[in-house]
């Protein structure tokens, strides 16, 4: 059957891009739904209107993964399918049976494909985000009367490591101009690479320049249309999780850097699709950059900067880290970058803040027990 072309009747103020990728989760939402036991159905409404898109598929997935648990690795239920499982079988699951499933299943667990066998390892915090799936739907089914009691008070509490901020993965001032003068000159790149490099430079050198002067995120990035930029007015609009809609100013490198690929790289208008017009960064196919593409954009010019293999590059989040580290050491003050960044808690910027390079060793250095060391 042929993919079914997606017309946006938009009367909203985002451009089509954006509801088109609402669109897509929403769509995957439904779908995912639909495997799941139609009491749950109250739960569905109350995610929602109360969550973003994003958190909502994730919480979704997460109790699917649940259920298929239940039927595959438990005697709770009879159901052969995940949509048959009963509000009675949920009635039999014990807090210790949601306590075996996070911290022993969940965390190492195996997938079975046709030719391979993929072992699944989940850290402390993807366990976390777990628990809190499951702990949403179980509240609400008790507080809607659906379930007799409340288990969650007997969960298990999963303990996150407090982050360190010598742990923080980011460039460095000087790293970051080795970055940008291997996108400028070509510089580490090797002769296959030149090849693209060529006839993206521009391109390249834009993304670059976004991603550490105001750490975007990669969707933010890659949802970013001509029609996002008022150069007139000196600013640009992107679209911030949680459907807020943020314009953010731009500064003469940003706008010259924009400039110089629109004018000088960008393909003209009318060789472009007309769904990908409006799109800002293009691939060489002159479709909208895709956000695996960019991804590995980004790994590839910060492995040049840390002189590391194409796999060891930084994704665009460590970018986001940069650019909150850059303005902490520029002077900039954390409650400043804090709004820039879109960070929802102030201890989050304060870890760039913390954080100074060679700290621990100038302290060492300048402590020494041996005497002929001790000028």
């Amino acid at each position: 059957m042929s993919k079914q072309n997606i017309v946006v009747h938009n009367k909203s103020s985002k451009p089509d891009n954006v509801v088109q990728d609402e669109n897509q989760l929403i769509e995957s939402c439904l779908a995912i739904e639909a495997q799941l036991p139609p009491f749950m159905k109250d739960y569905f409404i109350f995610l929602k209107n109360s969550v973003s898109i994003r958190t909502r598929h994730a919480y979704l997935n997460d109790i699917l993964f649940f259920c298929k648990y239940l039927i595959s690795e438990t005697d709770i239920t009879c159901a052969k399918t995940t949509n048959s499982i009963t509000v009675e079988d949920f009635k039999r699951i014990k807090a210790r049976d949601v306590n075996r499933f996070i911290g022993d299943y969940c965390s190492r667990y195996v997938i079975e494909k046709p030719n391979a066998k993929i072992i699944m390892e989940n850290n402390n915090r993807a366990l976390a985000r777990k628990k809190s799936s499951l702990s949403s739907l179980f509240k609400f089914l008790y507080r809607d009367e659906i379930l007799d009691k409340n288990i969650t008070d007997g969960f298990n509490p999963i303990k996150l490591p407090k982050p360190q901020p010598d742990a923080i993965k980011k460039l460095e001032i000087d790293e970051v101009a080795i970055m940008l003068d291997a996108v400028e000159n070509g510089t580490g790149l090797s002769e296959r690479e030149k090849i693209y490099w060529k006839k993206t430079k521009l391109r390249d050198k834009a993304i670059l320049i976004l991603f550490t002067t105001y750490g975007l995120r990669l969707n933010e990035l890659y949802q970013l249309n001509i029609s996002s930029f008022n150069f007139n007015r000196g600013d640009f609009k992107i679209y911030r999780k949680r459907g807020k809609e943020v314009n953010m100013p731009l500064n003469k490198s940003v706008e010259k850097v924009i400039l110089d690929y629109i004018n000088k790289e960008r393909p003209k208008s009318e060789s472009i699709p007309p769904q990908h017009r409006d799109a800002l960064f293009l691939s060489l196919q002159k479709t909208r950059m895709t956000k695996r593409a960019i991804r590995e954009l980004v790994k590839k010019y910060t492995s040049i900067a840390l002189s590391t293999s194409r796999e060891n590059g930084y994704s665009p989040h460590k970018l986001r880290a940069t650019a909150a580290s850059s303005l902490i050491q520029y002077g900039f003050s954390i409650y400043d970058v804090q709004n820039l960044l879109d960070h929802d808690n102030v201890t989050t910027t304060q870890l760039y803040a913390a954080h100074k390079k060679n700290v621990k060793r100038e302290i060492i250095n300048q402590f020494e027990w041996l005497e002929e060391f001790d000028e």
